[in-house]
């Protein structure tokens, strides 16, 4: 009979980043594959978060373990790119929400700007 302890594995980097990269993955299938506004934004931020979960993961998980330095500079990326994240999704948001006032629609597919 096996022990409990020997049922459990340690989570590594390469768990780490096959979950970031389905994360990845997933939101570039959204994004790609939707025709509303809506869903693409949602697309967009989920590969965001892949990306953030990625660098996690390599700070977390250093090659190069004789400085500390080098542990602090993926959640400086993180921070980065949180806050552009934020602002790409108020902004795109807001542009949601004029071309809804304009067209009535946020199906891409049938919006077409050149023609006001």
């Amino acid at each position: 009979m096996t022990g409990i302890s020997e049922l459990i594995f340690e989570i590594g980097l390469v768990h780490y980043l096959i979950v970031s990269g389905s994360v990845f993955g997933l939101g570039t299938a959204i994004a790609l594959g939707k025709r509303s506004a809506i869903a693409v934004l949602m697309g967009i931020e989920l590969m965001l978060n892949g990306s953030i979960l990625a660098l996690l993961a390599f700070s977390r998980f250093p090659q190069n373990t004789s400085s500390e330095a080098g542990l602090v500079d993926g959640h400086v990326f993180v921070v980065f790119i949180l806050s552009v994240a934020a602002a790409e999704a108020a902004v795109a948001l807001a542009l949601s929400v004029l071309v809804y006032r304009k067209r009535e629609t946020v199906d891409l597919d049938r919006i077409n700007l050149m023609r006001w």
